[in-house]
């Protein structure tokens, strides 16, 4: 298994959302992701930015994924700290981290209308250098994907935790299954199955379920990553809870199909050299 959606961050170094006496107010380092995977047969991860605001942890991840192969199989930086330097400045970073350059590149926001004009003039750069761009709206963001992947053909669009559905029975939930399906017409756009225990409005047993199954269904197996959205989770269960979590929406795939959703596709989507399963 890959799992596709973890952070690190030192409160110390940025990351103004992380507010003091917060759960989440202190440091996670490689080290506690490392312990934090242990005995779960992982074959890597991809570390995903944590708004830190700045452009130097792009470069920090870069080096993070130097140093560590064996424990991050790839990384997700911020588009958006990069849009003010302009496509030209952005094109000659990813070609001068060659190898090491990012996997993906990620934008979020309360929806696409409130995504910057700077950071948005960046995704033909990265359709052009093969380069994933992902997605976390709090709203319409399986829309948003869709409207993107028919812009933008050659480039993979990854949306994050089930594209945030909101609450169930809401005419906001409404539009997010047509979106859904919108973003299902469209090949290039690819779904996590993340953030299960901490964005799904609460949801667990078999209501989580028939989500998760809704989605990979309606996507298809080979359109689906998992991710377990460590160390967000924690309050609420520990990354292998997370990851278990989306079990009884795969229990009706074939072993083939749920090992392209557990590893297979994250190799082909963000161009992953995965290692062997660890412990």
């Amino acid at each position: 298994m890959i799992d596709c959606h973890v952070h690190l961050w030192d409160p110390a170094a940025g990351f103004p959302w992380i507010r003091p006496g917060s759960e989440h107010h202190h440091t996670f380092g490689e080290g506690d992701l490392e312990r934090s995977g242990a005995g779960l047969g992982l074959a890597g991860a991809v570390l995903v930015e944590a708004s830190r605001g700045d452009a130097g942890e792009t470069m920090a991840l870069s080096e993070l994924r130097r140093r560590r192969p064996d424990l991050v199989a790839g990384y997700v930086a911020n588009l958006h700290v990069h849009g003010a330097a302009g496509p030209d400045r952005f094109r000659t970073l990813l070609a001068d981290l060659g190898d090491l350059r990012p996997n993906g590149m990620r934008l979020g926001g309360a929806s696409w209308a409130d995504v910057p004009e700077p950071a948005r003039a960046l995704v033909s750069v990265l359709e052009d250098a093969g380069t994933v761009l992902e997605l976390n709206l709090h709203q319409g963001a399986f829309g948003a994907a869709a409207d993107i992947a028919a812009r933008h053909p050659g480039l993979t669009v990854v949306v994050d935790h089930l594209g945030n559905p909101p609450a169930p029975g809401t005419p906001a939930a409404g539009e997010w299954y047509r979106d859904a399906e919108r973003a299902a017409a469209s090949p290039n756009v690819v779904v996590k199955i993340s953030g299960l225990l901490t964005q799904q409005n609460g949801l667990r047993g078999q209501r989580l379920a028939h989500l998760v199954r809704h989605v990979v269904d309606l996507l298809g197996p080979d359109r689906c990553l998992i991710g377990s959205d460590w160390p967000i989770c924690l309050p609420r269960g520990s990354r292998a809870d997370s990851l278990a979590a989306s079990r009884p929406g795969l229990a009706h795939l074939t072993d083939d199909q749920r090992d392209r959703v557990l590893l297979t596709n994250a190799v082909r989507v963000y161009g992953l050299r995965a290692g062997r399963p660890r412990g």
